[in-house]
């Protein structure tokens, strides 16, 4: 339990927090300015200190080697009384435990940072030993050149003896390097220790040099995780050290650790720049949720699939217009990306398939290849479709579907329609003679269909029938579902769609019944009344509900108050909050895990709530 740190932002594993002291501090930062240490317990008796407000105190303590038996620790180990002031603890990698404490030193960090394997290896046992709502610090590893990759795994503190230590050596460090101060010519910083002439410039002004570009990477770090864009920063900036580029491959393979801090969606725009964007969670988690969430409901139309366009959502590119109106609703539009991978019409404003913007050079690599055939290939596994028309240019696209067409698992040939180019009036004259003779479907059918596919999108396989109802053959266009509930209605002007529940005494042609949901454009996600989360929770959909305490919330709900909560819940997710006192659904600020275990923070926005 925490009294004295709570984190405010969240940019994966990468967290703003804030460390109340006297003087409140801001997280990510170093901690030399406030923290004192009561000492090592090896060498003398310690006193438990009393503590102070301004600072923080690292209590008496006793640190080991790596390989120590756990009987040997367990024999020395370290129990303190609770202290009303700010505490650090130090604990190792090998055994981390909770002992009530602020903030958590990690006593074999010079150990284990600027080694790959074994850093991902020591986050991870402490990230997951300790309370998420403690801070997490480093001591004597952190350079300008490394400290964004410590915040963005999850570091909270870090202290400048490392880079002063090499000042003192005659260590010049930089956010993308080290160098040898001798063989500078000029000084490439501009802060104060470095105004001098450079021949004057000594080991002592290198020492505070290197503060403070510490300093001034962290407050960069910082405004990238307030902004939603460390990742992309780290993506360019990890590639300076092998072992940088090393530990961010590492923590790409710890799909659960990432995901579970990722939020489900952001207002920051995904850069795809590099290779490695192809492994962020929004990216994997999206394709994902688009191969084993969505199910398409068009099941009388064939597949046809379409490039991408810069303009986002692509519906409002001239191209898509101009494929829209060769198709004329007679087929089921997918987008391929590189990047994303496959994106259903339904889901083109879904975070992030309308938030990212990938560098265009007309060629596409063999990554970008593979990762889009295996999402296509996966698609039309789960969904099945008697045609699939490829309106696709020849470089990359074509490629893709020439790969998914041959695999032996695919029993749907391709008819590919493009010519030269998609746009050209010779190939959208092939692609409406292609969709000749074919059905169109209505206006209704693609509106029902999209809230629908969101919210199996969002709550999990099948949750768009179970929740607002569903066709007997599972198509989603009319009827009920398993759960009774009639169908829907929409109203509004795409993308800006309300959800009621249709009145069966209002007639084919009347009123619609109680707001359910509406779709929120900016994120392509939808947001739940009161009426659309009790249809949610009396449904067989998948559930993401938070458990209270017996109070009513009011604006929000903070985590002391969370009894439980679904381990499915994301940052960003919409969410059922009910107690013994209260009904109410809202936005969750932190994961499910996290709002068990944390005792300070918001939990969840509250949007509505009924008094029981």
């Amino acid at each position: 339990m925490t009294d004295h740190f709570e984190v405010h932002e969240r940019d994966g594993a990468a967290r703003i927090g804030e460390l109340r002291l006297a003087d409140p501090v801001t997280t990510p930062a170093l901690a030399d300015p406030f923290l004192v240490d009561a000492g090592s317990l090896w060498t003398a008796d310690r006193e438990v200190p009393e503590g102070d407000e301004a600072a923080l105190t690292v209590l008496p303590h006793r640190s080991f080697p790596a390989g120590t038996r756990e009987e040997v620790r367990e024999s020395f180990r370290v129990d303190h009384p609770a202290v009303d002031a700010p505490t650090a603890a130090v604990v190792d990698t090998e055994a981390p435990r909770d002992v009530g404490a602020d903030a958590y030193v990690l006593a074999d960090a010079s150990g284990f940072v600027g080694h790959g394997e074994a850093f991902r290896d020591a986050i991870l046992s402490a990230k997951s030993a300790l309370p998420a709502d403690t801070a997490l610090l480093l001591a004597g590893v952190a350079t300008p050149l490394n400290v964004a990759t410590l915040a963005y795994v999850g570091v909270d503190l870090v202290d400048a003896s490392l880079a002063r230590t090499k000042g003192a050596q005659g260590m010049y460090l930089t956010a993308d390097a080290e160098h040898f101060l001798e063989d500078l010519e000029e000084l490439p910083c501009a802060c104060p220790a470095c105004a001098k002439p450079r021949g004057e410039f000594t080991c002592a002004d290198c020492a505070d040099h290197n503060v403070n570009a510490l300093r001034a990477e962290l407050r960069r770090v910082r405004e990238r995780i307030r902004s939603g864009r460390l990742r992309d920063y780290l993506e360019g900036q990890a590639r300076h050290d092998q072992w940088l580029t090393a530990a961010f491959r590492e923590f790409d393979d710890q799909w659960g650790y990432l995901e579970e801090r990722t939020p489900l969606m952001r207002d920051a725009e995904v850069t795809a720049a590099t290779a490695e964007t192809l492994d962020r969670v929004e990216i994997r988690r999206f394709a994902d949720r688009v191969t084993s969430r969505y199910r398409n409901r068009f099941s009388d139309q064939p597949l046809v699939l379409v490039p991408c366009s810069a303009t986002k959502p692509y519906s409002d590119s001239q191209s898509h217009r101009q494929f829209h109106d060769a198709v004329k609703w007679r087929g089921h539009t997918v987008s391929m990306t590189s990047p994303i991978g496959v994106v259903p019409q339904e889901l083109e404003t879904t975070y992030p398939a309308q938030h990212y913007d990938a560098v265009v050079t007309g060629d596409w690599s063999e990554d970008e290849i593979g990762f889009v055939a295996e999402v296509l290939r996966r698609y039309l596994v789960r969904n099945e479709y008697s045609r699939v028309i490829a309106h696709v240019p020849e470089h990359g696209y074509r490629e893709v579907c020439e790969r998914v067409e041959a695999d032996p698992g695919i029993d749907v040939d391709f008819e590919y329609t493009c010519v030269d180019h998609p746009t050209t009036d010779e190939s959208l004259g092939e692609l409406n003679a292609a969709l000749s003779g074919e059905p169109a479907y209505s206006k209704r059918e693609r509106e029902h269909n999209t809230v629908r596919a969101i919210a199996d999108y969002l709550l999990g396989d099948g949750a768009g029938d179970e929740v607002f109802g569903g066709r007997a053959d599972g198509s989603g266009n009319g009827g009920t579902n398993d759960s009774g509930f009639a169908e829907i209605r929409t109203t509004g002007r795409y993308p800006k769609l309300q959800v009621w529940g249709d009145d069966p005494d209002a007639g084919r042609e009347g009123e619609p019944g109680e707001q359910l949901a509406t779709m929120v454009p900016q994120y392509g996600t939808l947001s739940f009344t009161l009426a659309g989360a009790r249809r949610w929770v009396e449904s067989d959909a998948p559930t993401k509900r938070v458990e209270i305490d017996g109070f009513v919330p009011h604006g929000s709900v903070l985590a002391p108050g969370v009894v439980d909560a679904d381990d499915g819940i994301r940052v960003g997710d919409e969410v059922v909050i009910e107690g013994p006192r209260a009904f109410a659904v809202g936005r969750a600020e932190m994961s499910g895990p996290e709002m068990v275990d944390s005792t300070r923070g918001v939990a969840s926005e509250v949007r509505h709530v009924d008094e029981k």
